[in-house]
């Protein structure tokens, strides 16, 4: 009987599961609460005041656009030399401002011989390389505005760059 007595006493006791349960409990209501306050907009919301979403008020108008114009650049079909017939087709625009829009159409036959001369002599690993369109398009706009004097372009948007 000793021996009986002595073997329930070295079984562990089981213990209580109410802790992860209130724990548990816990944690779904404040993570509940936690994305009310943000999706109700209490909490971390861009615009100061007690505005939210439900209510009313003016709404800001929104900027006018700037008065801008776009210069349509005739397509570009290049022959690259380099292994076998490859070819670039090339076609861009320009975003000048209004007031200057007339002064780069005349200017339009220098920026074409301009981008012709850059991307023939572009090495065709460069142009294969997508990471590097940005590196290129920069170097366009830049060879564009030292031609048309500073000020007048504003970007260059390229519509259509496909090597064959």
């Amino acid at each position: 009987m000793t021996d009986a007595l002595a073997g329930e006493e070295e079984l562990p006791k089981k213990k209580s599961k109410l802790p992860l349960m209130i724990g548990l409990l816990l944690m779904l209501a404040l993570g509940g609460g936690g994305f009310y306050a943000v999706y109700s907009g209490l909490v971390l919301t861009p615009h100061s005041g007690n505005a939210s979403h439900g209510e009313g008020g003016p709404t800001p108008e929104p900027d006018a656009l700037p008065a801008i114009a776009y210069v349509a650049l005739d397509p570009l079909t290049i022959s690259l030399n380099g292994s076998g017939a490859r070819h670039l087709r090339f076609v861009a625009q320009l975003e000048v401002s209004q007031a200057v829009q007339n002064d780069v159409e005349l200017l339009k036959p220098r920026v074409m011989d301009v981008l012709n001369g850059y991307l023939r002599a572009v090495n065709v690993k460069l142009l294969e390389d997508p990471a590097a369109m940005m590196r290129l398009r920069a170097q366009m706009l830049r060879r564009i505005q030292i031609v048309t004097g500073d000020g007048r372009v504003r970007d260059l948007l390229i519509i259509e760059f496909v090597l064959n």
